[in-house]
């Protein structure tokens, strides 16, 4: 028992590369799940990483009952049963979407909790009832609010942006000023890997994200570098983005309301706690490194 792990939802993004990168060292048993009444489960490993859930939902396919019975009410039945276990560690995979749609200066822990979406607000909910239970002695928990992870095959905002580049397709977004905290995924299973080997670590909530921040036109700039094609950033009006966004929301289109949303808006996400806490200065892949890594696996598939 001493290195072994159960990870549920090991079959996402995430899960893949945390089982790649921690399987030299652990004995990694995967628990697929889902939701149902009055189920327990037998947990035998020394830790326990929950990654399962419903993550944000662009097309509109899930409705709060889904969001509510995968992110509250499952995580209710897996913390509840490592209560009951002999397991020391919890790590909770919540998101930095539990606190805020959107950030004015930059998000920190102590940041009062204001989620708008089904996703942040079942994430917070969970959270809070991990939070609300009283813990043995022996026992640790962490909640972990990464902001957008990234990596080699990912499938997400940054992919779609990729393709377009590759296509050739201007960037109309020119007029938007941002930045945006990233968090590659190597960083992220680095402090998976410290928290689960460290053992003065205390429970709590912790931001990750990488040590900078990138302007979404700085971004766009780097994937046509990686294509080698020169860029090409253009200044569409914000009236008719507007228009196509409208669109995009009433016949459930990858471009819409939420996916501009996280290609523009400015969202600064704090490390700050979290590198303290291990006593680390840096996070091991930069924001360009870990950017240009996965920018040149999107090159190659």
């Amino acid at each position: 028992m001493n290195n072994s792990i159960t990870i549920t939802g090991a079959t996402g993004f995430v899960g893949k590369n945390l089982k790649q990168y921690l399987f030299k060292n652990f004995e990694i048993n995967d628990l697929s799940m889902r939701y149902r009444k009055n189920q327990s489960f037998e947990f035998k490993s020394k830790s326990i990483i929950h990654l399962a859930g419903i993550a944000h939902d662009l097309k509109g396919n899930y409705k709060y009952d889904d969001y509510y019975k995968s992110n509250f009410e499952l995580t209710k039945q897996v913390f509840d049963s490592f209560l009951l276990s002999n397991a020391e560690k919890f790590i909770f995979l919540s998101s930095v979407k539990a606190v805020s749609d959107s950030v004015k200066n930059e998000l920190i822990e102590s940041t009062n909790p204001n989620p708008k979406t089904y996703y942040g607000k079942t994430k917070l909910l969970a959270e809070k009832y991990i939070l609300s239970k009283k813990l043995p002695q022996n026992k640790k928990v962490y909640i972990l609010r990464p902001c957008m992870i990234h990596g080699p095959h990912n499938k997400g905002n940054l992919n779609l942006l990729f393709k377009l580049c590759r296509l050739g397709v201007p960037w109309p977004l020119g007029l938007y000023e941002n930045e945006r905290s990233y968090c590659f995924i190597m960083n992220f299973c680095f402090i998976i890997n410290k928290l689960l080997t460290s053992k003065n670590i205390i429970s709590g909530t912790y931001n990750i994200s990488d040590d900078k921040t990138i302007s979404t036109n700085a971004l766009i700039i780097l994937i046509f570098k990686t294509l080698n094609k020169k860029s090409r950033i253009i200044k569409v009006p914000k009236i008719i983005i507007n228009i196509f966004v409208f669109f995009g929301d009433l016949f459930k289109l990858p471009f819409n309301s939420e996916s501009l949303k996280k290609l523009t808006e400015s969202y600064i996400v704090s490390n700050k706690k979290i590198k303290e806490n291990l006593s680390i200065e840096k996070m091991p892949v930069s924001l360009e490194e870990g950017l240009r890594i996965t920018l040149n696996n999107f090159k190659d598939l």
